[in-house]
Protein backbone atom coordinates (compact mmCIF):
# COMPACT_ATOMS: atom_id res chain seq x y z
CA UNK A 1 0.00 0.00 0.00
CA UNK A 2 1.38 3.87 -0.80
CA UNK A 3 0.83 5.69 2.33
CA UNK A 4 -1.35 8.86 1.36
CA UNK A 5 -0.16 12.30 2.71
CA UNK A 6 -1.47 16.08 2.57
CA UNK A 7 0.72 18.91 1.55
CA UNK A 8 0.84 22.21 3.53
CA UNK A 9 1.48 24.57 1.03
CA UNK A 10 3.02 28.05 2.50
CA UNK A 11 2.52 29.81 -0.43
CA UNK A 12 -0.98 29.94 -0.26
CA UNK A 13 -1.88 30.06 3.26
CA UNK A 14 -1.29 31.61 6.93
CA UNK A 15 0.22 29.97 9.50
CA UNK A 16 -2.89 29.26 11.66
CA UNK A 17 -5.04 27.95 8.89
CA UNK A 18 -2.35 25.79 8.19
CA UNK A 19 -1.92 24.42 11.50
CA UNK A 20 -5.73 23.93 11.13
CA UNK A 21 -5.28 22.02 8.06
CA UNK A 22 -2.64 19.70 9.11
CA UNK A 23 -5.39 18.98 12.24
CA UNK A 24 -8.46 18.50 9.85
CA UNK A 25 -5.90 15.89 7.61
CA UNK A 26 -4.92 13.87 10.37
CA UNK A 27 -8.74 13.87 11.29
CA UNK A 28 -9.79 12.71 7.90
CA UNK A 29 -7.42 9.81 7.44
CA UNK A 30 -4.20 11.16 5.80
CA UNK A 31 -1.22 9.17 7.22
CA UNK A 32 1.67 11.97 6.20
CA UNK A 33 1.46 15.62 6.69
CA UNK A 34 4.33 17.69 4.57
CA UNK A 35 5.64 21.18 4.19
CA UNK A 36 6.51 23.30 2.02
CA UNK A 37 9.96 25.38 3.26
CA UNK A 38 10.09 28.88 1.21
CA UNK A 39 10.96 32.51 1.43
CA UNK A 40 8.37 33.85 -1.14
CA UNK A 41 5.67 32.47 -2.82
CA UNK A 42 5.72 31.75 -6.32
CA UNK A 43 3.19 33.91 -7.49
CA UNK A 44 1.82 37.18 -6.06
CA UNK A 45 -1.46 35.39 -6.65
CA UNK A 46 -0.53 33.25 -3.65
CA UNK A 47 -0.22 35.69 -1.44
CA UNK A 48 1.35 33.88 1.68
CA UNK A 49 5.09 32.35 2.97
CA UNK A 50 5.35 32.52 6.82
CA UNK A 51 8.23 30.32 8.30
CA UNK A 52 7.62 26.89 7.74
CA UNK A 53 9.40 25.59 11.10
CA UNK A 54 7.10 27.58 12.73
CA UNK A 55 4.66 25.98 11.84
CA UNK A 56 5.93 22.80 11.88
CA UNK A 57 6.19 23.05 15.36
CA UNK A 58 2.95 24.26 16.12
CA UNK A 59 1.60 21.19 14.08
CA UNK A 60 3.72 18.81 16.04
CA UNK A 61 2.02 19.78 19.05
CA UNK A 62 -1.42 20.00 17.68
CA UNK A 63 -1.33 16.26 15.60
CA UNK A 64 -0.42 12.96 17.19
CA UNK A 65 -0.29 9.93 14.32
CA UNK A 66 0.62 11.86 11.02
CA UNK A 67 4.45 11.72 10.64
CA UNK A 68 5.74 15.10 9.83
CA UNK A 69 8.21 16.15 6.81
CA UNK A 70 9.69 19.61 5.38
CA UNK A 71 8.97 19.08 1.23
CA UNK A 72 11.78 20.49 0.82
CA UNK A 73 14.52 22.57 2.90
CA UNK A 74 17.50 23.22 1.54
CA UNK A 75 20.31 23.42 3.70
CA UNK A 76 23.20 25.10 2.12
CA UNK A 77 21.74 29.12 2.01
CA UNK A 78 19.46 30.49 4.23
CA UNK A 79 20.21 27.74 6.75
CA UNK A 80 23.70 26.53 8.22
CA UNK A 81 23.11 22.82 8.21
CA UNK A 82 24.84 22.76 12.27
CA UNK A 83 21.25 24.74 12.76
CA UNK A 84 19.61 22.20 10.42
CA UNK A 85 20.29 19.46 12.81
CA UNK A 86 19.17 21.08 15.59
CA UNK A 87 16.03 22.23 14.44
CA UNK A 88 15.28 18.83 12.95
CA UNK A 89 16.35 16.89 16.19
CA UNK A 90 14.08 18.98 18.33
CA UNK A 91 11.13 18.75 15.84
CA UNK A 92 11.60 14.80 16.25
CA UNK A 93 11.17 15.54 19.75
CA UNK A 94 8.43 17.42 19.69
CA UNK A 95 6.31 14.67 17.11
CA UNK A 96 7.24 12.67 19.38
CA UNK A 97 9.61 10.21 16.67
CA UNK A 98 6.97 11.51 13.25
CA UNK A 99 9.59 13.67 11.73
CA UNK A 100 11.30 13.12 8.24
CA UNK A 101 14.09 15.63 7.37
CA UNK A 102 13.37 16.36 3.73
CA UNK A 103 16.59 17.96 2.38
CA UNK A 104 17.14 19.18 -1.56
CA UNK A 105 20.17 21.59 -3.31
CA UNK A 106 17.23 24.71 -3.35
CA UNK A 107 15.83 26.83 -5.69
CA UNK A 108 16.90 30.54 -5.93
CA UNK A 109 13.69 31.69 -5.23
CA UNK A 110 14.02 30.89 -1.75
CA UNK A 111 17.58 30.84 -1.31
CA UNK A 112 18.98 34.31 -2.97
CA UNK A 113 17.81 36.41 -0.14
CA UNK A 114 21.06 35.88 1.38
CA UNK A 115 23.37 35.62 -1.24
CA UNK A 116 24.43 34.74 -4.46
CA UNK A 117 22.90 31.64 -6.11
CA UNK A 118 25.21 28.97 -7.31
CA UNK A 119 25.80 27.02 -10.19
CA UNK A 120 24.13 24.03 -10.10
CA UNK A 121 27.29 21.57 -9.56
CA UNK A 122 28.61 23.76 -6.53
CA UNK A 123 24.68 22.98 -5.54
CA UNK A 124 25.31 19.73 -5.15
CA UNK A 125 28.75 20.04 -3.78
CA UNK A 126 27.62 21.94 -1.03
CA UNK A 127 24.18 19.92 -0.34
CA UNK A 128 27.02 16.43 0.16
CA UNK A 129 29.12 18.87 3.07
CA UNK A 130 25.59 19.58 4.32
CA UNK A 131 24.53 16.08 4.78
CA UNK A 132 28.40 15.12 6.19
CA UNK A 133 27.68 17.49 9.00
CA UNK A 134 23.99 16.68 9.62
CA UNK A 135 24.12 13.08 9.71
CA UNK A 136 26.73 12.62 12.38
CA UNK A 137 24.98 15.74 14.68
CA UNK A 138 22.00 14.00 14.80
CA UNK A 139 23.41 10.85 15.74
CA UNK A 140 25.03 12.45 18.50
CA UNK A 141 28.56 13.05 17.52
CA UNK A 142 30.48 15.66 18.57
CA UNK A 143 31.53 17.47 15.59
CA UNK A 144 34.59 19.74 14.14
CA UNK A 145 34.38 19.98 10.31
CA UNK A 146 36.18 22.07 7.41
CA UNK A 147 34.87 21.65 4.18
CA UNK A 148 34.94 23.79 1.07
CA UNK A 149 31.71 25.67 1.31
CA UNK A 150 31.07 25.14 5.82
CA UNK A 151 33.15 25.45 8.65
CA UNK A 152 32.08 23.90 11.90
CA UNK A 153 34.37 24.37 14.93
CA UNK A 154 32.72 22.83 17.13
CA UNK A 155 28.81 21.41 17.58
CA UNK A 156 26.81 18.70 19.54
CA UNK A 157 23.13 18.75 19.71
CA UNK A 158 22.03 18.67 23.23
CA UNK A 159 18.27 17.99 22.69
CA UNK A 160 17.79 14.83 20.39
CA UNK A 161 14.58 11.86 20.70
CA UNK A 162 16.01 8.43 20.99
CA UNK A 163 13.88 7.84 17.28
CA UNK A 164 16.64 8.39 14.64
CA UNK A 165 15.63 11.46 11.98
CA UNK A 166 15.51 9.81 8.72
CA UNK A 167 16.35 12.33 6.55
CA UNK A 168 15.04 11.68 2.42
CA UNK A 169 17.02 13.88 -0.12
CA UNK A 170 15.54 15.06 -3.40
CA UNK A 171 16.20 13.74 -6.69
CA UNK A 172 16.29 15.62 -10.29
CA UNK A 173 19.04 13.18 -12.02
CA UNK A 174 22.03 11.11 -11.69
CA UNK A 175 24.24 13.69 -9.40
CA UNK A 176 21.18 14.33 -6.88
CA UNK A 177 20.61 10.59 -7.00
CA UNK A 178 24.17 9.45 -6.08
CA UNK A 179 23.67 11.72 -2.85
CA UNK A 180 19.92 10.20 -2.05
CA UNK A 181 21.64 6.98 -2.39
CA UNK A 182 24.57 7.66 0.06
CA UNK A 183 23.49 10.16 2.77
CA UNK A 184 19.37 9.68 2.56
CA UNK A 185 17.27 7.12 4.21
CA UNK A 186 14.93 7.86 1.10
CA UNK A 187 14.10 9.71 -1.70
CA UNK A 188 11.82 12.73 -2.93
CA UNK A 189 10.76 13.32 -6.45
CA UNK A 190 8.21 15.61 -7.28
CA UNK A 191 7.37 13.41 -10.82
CA UNK A 192 6.26 10.07 -10.89
CA UNK A 193 9.74 9.18 -13.01
CA UNK A 194 10.77 5.18 -12.31
CA UNK A 195 13.93 6.33 -13.98
CA UNK A 196 14.57 8.76 -11.27
CA UNK A 197 14.05 5.88 -8.52
CA UNK A 198 16.04 3.39 -10.72
CA UNK A 199 19.12 6.13 -10.13
CA UNK A 200 18.50 5.88 -6.57
CA UNK A 201 18.83 2.17 -6.66
CA UNK A 202 21.59 1.95 -8.20
CA UNK A 203 23.28 4.44 -5.50
CA UNK A 204 22.40 2.38 -3.17
CA UNK A 205 18.64 3.73 -2.21
CA UNK A 206 17.49 -0.06 -3.06
CA UNK A 207 14.25 -0.94 -0.02
CA UNK A 208 14.50 2.91 1.10
CA UNK A 209 11.02 4.92 1.08
CA UNK A 210 10.23 6.91 -1.82
CA UNK A 211 8.15 9.92 -1.41
CA UNK A 212 6.20 11.93 -4.16
CA UNK A 213 3.79 15.00 -4.32
CA UNK A 214 0.95 15.31 -6.75
CA UNK A 215 -1.34 18.48 -7.00
CA UNK A 216 -5.00 18.29 -7.79
CA UNK A 217 -7.27 21.59 -7.52
CA UNK A 218 -10.50 20.06 -6.43
CA UNK A 219 -13.73 21.35 -6.72
CA UNK A 220 -17.12 20.95 -7.44
CA UNK A 221 -17.14 23.17 -10.47
CA UNK A 222 -14.63 22.17 -13.07
CA UNK A 223 -14.43 25.00 -15.02
CA UNK A 224 -13.76 27.57 -11.64
CA UNK A 225 -11.03 24.77 -10.59
CA UNK A 226 -9.01 25.10 -13.42
CA UNK A 227 -9.16 28.94 -13.63
CA UNK A 228 -7.57 28.24 -9.48
CA UNK A 229 -5.25 25.98 -10.86
CA UNK A 230 -4.11 28.11 -13.80
CA UNK A 231 -4.48 31.68 -11.91
CA UNK A 232 -1.57 29.53 -8.89
CA UNK A 233 0.47 27.37 -10.86
CA UNK A 234 0.92 28.19 -14.41
CA UNK A 235 4.85 27.38 -13.49
CA UNK A 236 4.66 23.71 -13.09
CA UNK A 237 5.16 22.47 -16.29
CA UNK A 238 8.11 24.35 -16.53
CA UNK A 239 10.95 22.23 -15.37
CA UNK A 240 13.18 21.74 -12.17
CA UNK A 241 15.82 23.11 -14.59
CA UNK A 242 13.86 26.28 -15.18
CA UNK A 243 12.14 26.90 -11.64
CA UNK A 244 15.31 26.37 -9.39
CA UNK A 245 17.05 29.34 -10.91
CA UNK A 246 14.05 32.22 -11.39
CA UNK A 247 14.53 34.37 -8.63
CA UNK A 248 11.31 35.64 -7.46
CA UNK A 249 7.23 35.65 -8.35
CA UNK A 250 7.54 38.24 -10.79
CA UNK A 251 10.31 36.34 -12.42
CA UNK A 252 8.21 33.49 -12.66
CA UNK A 253 4.88 35.50 -13.53
CA UNK A 254 7.30 36.30 -16.90
CA UNK A 255 8.06 33.18 -18.00
CA UNK A 256 4.59 31.48 -17.27
CA UNK A 257 2.46 34.76 -19.22
CA UNK A 258 2.14 32.18 -22.27
CA UNK A 259 0.80 29.06 -20.30
CA UNK A 260 -2.42 28.31 -20.51
CA UNK A 261 -5.58 27.22 -19.32
CA UNK A 262 -5.26 23.66 -20.59
CA UNK A 263 -1.88 23.12 -20.45
CA UNK A 264 -1.89 23.25 -16.51
CA UNK A 265 -4.86 20.72 -16.52
CA UNK A 266 -3.24 18.77 -18.42
CA UNK A 267 -0.85 18.47 -15.81
CA UNK A 268 -2.92 18.96 -12.52
CA UNK A 269 -6.12 17.30 -12.31
CA UNK A 270 -8.93 19.51 -11.92
CA UNK A 271 -12.67 19.46 -11.00
CA UNK A 272 -14.82 16.81 -9.19
CA UNK A 273 -14.02 13.79 -11.14
CA UNK A 274 -12.54 11.39 -8.20
CA UNK A 275 -11.03 9.05 -10.58
CA UNK A 276 -9.30 11.64 -12.29
CA UNK A 277 -7.67 12.76 -8.88
CA UNK A 278 -7.13 8.78 -7.92
CA UNK A 279 -5.35 8.24 -11.56
CA UNK A 280 -2.93 11.10 -11.04
CA UNK A 281 -1.50 9.91 -7.47
CA UNK A 282 -1.58 5.96 -9.04
CA UNK A 283 0.77 7.35 -11.55
CA UNK A 284 3.71 7.58 -8.63
CA UNK A 285 2.31 4.26 -7.62
CA UNK A 286 3.37 2.76 -10.70
CA UNK A 287 6.21 4.55 -10.72
CA UNK A 288 7.44 2.43 -7.60
CA UNK A 289 6.96 5.47 -4.76
CA UNK A 290 5.93 4.60 -1.27
CA UNK A 291 4.75 7.68 0.10
CA UNK A 292 2.68 10.01 -1.85
CA UNK A 293 1.36 13.71 -0.98
CA UNK A 294 -1.75 15.35 -2.27
CA UNK A 295 -1.58 19.15 -2.55
CA UNK A 296 -4.67 20.82 -3.01
CA UNK A 297 -4.31 23.98 -4.71
CA UNK A 298 -6.25 27.17 -3.45
CA UNK A 299 -6.50 28.24 0.08
CA UNK A 300 -10.52 28.61 -0.31
CA UNK A 301 -11.04 25.31 -1.36
CA UNK A 302 -9.02 23.79 1.35
CA UNK A 303 -12.26 22.67 4.13
CA UNK A 304 -14.83 20.87 1.72
CA UNK A 305 -11.64 19.71 -0.38
CA UNK A 306 -11.05 17.61 3.64
CA UNK A 307 -14.86 16.81 3.31
CA UNK A 308 -14.19 15.16 -0.09
CA UNK A 309 -11.34 13.26 0.52
CA UNK A 310 -12.40 11.57 3.68
CA UNK A 311 -15.94 10.06 1.90
CA UNK A 312 -14.34 9.94 -1.70
CA UNK A 313 -10.84 10.18 -2.32
CA UNK A 314 -9.03 8.51 0.57
CA UNK A 315 -11.27 5.32 0.08
CA UNK A 316 -9.92 4.78 -3.08
CA UNK A 317 -6.60 6.40 -2.54
CA UNK A 318 -6.31 3.48 0.14
CA UNK A 319 -6.86 0.45 -1.93
CA UNK A 320 -3.29 1.34 -4.55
Amino acid sequence: MVAVGYSLLCEQSGPKDLVDYAVRAEEVGFAQITISDHYYPWLDAQGHSPYAWSVLGAVAHATSRAELMTYITCPTRRYHPAVVAQKAATMQLLADGRFVLGVGAGENLNEHVVGPWPHVRERHAMLAEALEIIRPLLDGEQLTYSGEYFEVPEAYVWDRSETRVPIAVALSGPESAGLAGEYGDGAIATQPESRLLRLFDDAGGSGKPRYGQQPICWGRDEAAARKVAHEQFPWFGMGWKVNSNLPNPAAFADVSQFVREEDVAAGIPCGPDTARHVEAVKSFADAGFTHVSVLQIGDESQRDFFDWASSELLPELNRL
